[in-house]
């Protein structure tokens, strides 16, 4: 898929790797369509993109609220058009164990996590369906291939963002809009400095796995949709041990408790 003059749509536009692919998309000649909470955050963003002779506008909204998401929707096809690419790049959250979690901090999880997502992607899909052209992608975490203690709700809503991937994939084939599940390693945004402590969390084993930018992983993403590239796990070693995963998970689920974060 060619990007030039392609209207792109991105959650969690804000920071990371959302700001890093909308402005990788107004790179490559796409206009984009940036949607999160911090309206501020999202003006930054918006006047780099236009640096690249590109529109960008922006729409601050909780991804996490049903309604606010629909209201939204309904103001971007009237004011700037059905998108031809979403990115859904939303999510937050903390690693905790169960006890540690308070019910409604487990419940936001879900919600900027795959509600966001699944809010988003099914305010727009009937005019993709309709036109029979675009693609949806999302970005995953490593937490939905291969679990590790003391992040147990944020593990839960990153699997149920895989589940509503995977899901969404098969309802896609044969309806001309493409999917796309991009599932990046350990990736140096601000997260682990809003969230002090987690880092202590990585199990041994991720810790061989390189550290990406959120750049690397827009560039990755911009290029997987120009490929048409269904299904991407990287850096190389992140694919070897999601593949080795497939093949022992038992194995490979003993080796990142004995390496992670237990209790005491």
């Amino acid at each position: 898929m060619k990007l030039n003059g392609q209207l792109v749509l991105v959650t969690g536009a804000s920071s990371g790797i959302g700001a890093a692919t909308a402005r990788e998309m107004a790179r490559h000649g796409a206009n984009v369509v940036l949607l999160a909470r911090r309206a501020p955050e999202l003006e930054k963003v918006a006047v780099d993109c236009r640096s690249m002779g590109v529109s960008a506008h922006v729409y601050p909204v909780d991804l996490a609220n049903e309604q606010a998401v629909g209201k939204t929707a309904a103001r971007i096809k009237a004011e700037v058009g059905i998108p031809n690419i979403i990115v859904a790049s939303a999510g937050s959250g903390r690693w905790l164990f169960s006890e540690e979690t308070p019910p409604g901090e487990a419940a936001q999880m879900m919600g900027a996590t795959y509600f966001s997502a699944f809010y988003t992607i099914r305010d727009f899909m009937p005019d993709m369906l309709a036109r029979k052209t675009g693609r949806i992608v999302i970005v995953g975490s490593p937490a939905a291939y291969a679990v590790w203690p003391g992040a147990t709700a944020y593990t839960a809503a990153r699997w149920a963002l895989r589940g509503y991937a995977e899901a969404l994939r098969s309802d896609l084939r044969g309806t001309g809009v493409g999917f796309t599940l991009i599932t990046p390693g350990k990736v140096s945004s601000s997260y682990f400095e809003n969230n002090p402590g987690t880092l202590e969390r990585l199990p041994g084993l991720g810790r061989t796995i390189p550290t990406l930018t959120p750049n690397q992983v827009a560039v990755r993403l911009v290029k997987a949709v120009e490929r048409g590239e269904s299904e991407v796990i990287f850096p190389f070693i992140m694919w070897v041990y999601a593949m080795f995963n497939r093949l022992m998970p038992r194995f490979v689920s003993w080796l990142i408790w004995r390496t992670g974060h237990r209790h005491e």
